[in-house]
């Protein structure tokens, strides 16, 4: 259904550019590593605006004929997104597969999904992809358009296809929706439990994975690749005050990532959407780890999680010389930044003891004396407060020791409470 490159291809890359902030020459080339193909040559040019045709212009083109016959290359990987029609028109002229950006950064995620509801997205993104570039297949097919007596065997197989690609999105939906319900009851289960969430985020090969493992003693999947874990992962992780919160570590993101994968991926991205604090994971070592800041915050906010509250930690600082793990605090002392090093070990510690901080700061102990006709009150708070101790009487009054989060402190308002300290 989807055209994979075989592991081992021997590709040229092109990257033109057209203005700044575009996508990284050095990012394309980690794709194409991680998609399994070999890059033998990278095509370099800047342009005022894409030829309508081909893309690059005709000289470029002839140059990209000479290089893949000088290279015997058997592929083309542009580090741009391509219309159908032009690459269907590079590929004639080329006589060899042409992948744009955005069909290399699908075929990684169908390399790497490995649950079955990953599959599912990647499948449901290549399909909402391929929709687009159908004619590819039927060219020899295809007759013009009109009426009685006039359509073609062409477009009706176009139009079988087409019909056929529309049921199979549709049953995907039916089964990633069905798919989404439980994972929202599962976050409804973890937040009537008041366990609190927290979602490693941050641009892809930031070491998100190895932290993960770090905090969870998981054994997760780790490589020196983008998109090395596609897969969303939950674990408990247990705080140094005994209590626990709920870890999750989410998909990579990247500069433009494609509609089609922020669309087919919502229900895993919801993670973090969902949680109570979001680990943004940065490569402190990065030269453009300004840059990846912006980006992955301009996907926070496309996924409607750009107002959950953030901690950012700076992550390879044995990378980095003479740099120890500290934690950043604003002006008031809250934490906002911490640094460490997840394959070393170092700051593993103060990042605990700072999750520990956050979410006991919002948290306090009451003594609660509840009159016999409060049962009403009683049964709110054993759904959503931790009962340390209770003692009921011989008249039915209950005195409760519990540990409430602020937020909930409204349902003790006709309630006789001392402070535990």
């Amino acid at each position: 259904m989807f055209d994979r490159p075989d592991s081992g291809e021997r590709a040229i890359l092109v990257h033109l550019t057209f203005y700044c902030g575009q996508e990284d020459l050095l990012e394309l080339q980690e794709l194409a590593k991680s998609a399994g193909t070999i890059p033998v040559h990278v095509l370099t040019g800047s342009r005022k605006s894409p030829d309508p045709k081909f893309f690059v212009g005709t000289g470029k083109l002839e140059e990209l004929k000479l290089a893949i016959e000088a290279y015997s290359a058997d592929i083309v990987l542009f580090n741009h997104p391509l219309s159908p029609s032009q690459e269907r028109n590079l590929e004639n002229a080329l006589g060899i597969r042409v992948v744009d950006r955005n069909g290399l950064i699908l075929d990684i995620f169908a390399q790497r999904a490995q649950t079955f509801e990953g599959k599912l997205q990647v499948e449901l993104a290549q399909l909402k992809h391929l929709s687009t570039r159908l004619v590819r297949g039927w060219t020899h097919l295809e007759r013009q358009k009109g009426g009685i007596g006039l359509r073609g065997p062409g477009e009706t197989q176009l139009e079988t296809d087409r019909r056929l690609l529309g049921l199979r999105i549709k049953q995907i939906q039916q089964r990633l929706d069905k798919v989404d319900k439980q994972r929202h009851q599962g976050r409804s289960k973890r937040k009537k439990a008041e366990i609190p969430s927290v979602s490693l985020v941050g641009y892809t090969n930031a070491g998100k994975s190895t932290l993960f493992n770090a905090l969870t003693g998981a054994d997760i999947y780790v490589a020196d690749q983008l998109f090395a874990t596609l897969d969303p992962t939950l674990r408990h992780c247990q705080l140094p005050n005994n209590s626990e919160v709920i870890l999750a570590d989410t998909v990579g993101f990247i500069r433009h990532l494609p509609h089609e994968l922020v669309a087919a991926f919502k229900s895993t991205l919801q993670e973090a959407s969902e949680a109570d604090l979001l680990l943004h994971v940065i490569d402190a070592n990065a030269e453009d780890r300004d840059e990846t800041i912006n980006q992955v915050n301009k996907v926070l906010t496309d996924i409607n999680a750009h107002e959950i509250r953030q901690l950012e930690v700076f992550n390879k600082i044995d990378l980095l010389p003479n740099m120890s793990p500290r934690v950043d605090r604003d002006a008031s002392g809250y934490p906002i930044r911490i640094w460490l090093s997840a394959v070393t070990g170092e700051g593993i510690g103060l990042l605990l003891e700072v999750l520990t901080e956050i979410f006991s700061s919002s948290k306090v102990k009451k003594r609660c004396f509840l009159r016999p006709d409060q049962g009403d009150i009683r049964a709110k708070l054993f759904t959503c407060a931790k009962i340390i101790d209770e003692h009921i009487d011989d008249l039915g009054a209950s005195e409760l020791v519990i540990e409430v989060d602020t937020k909930h402190l409204g349902l003790l308002k006709s309630v006789h409470t001392e402070e535990v300290f």
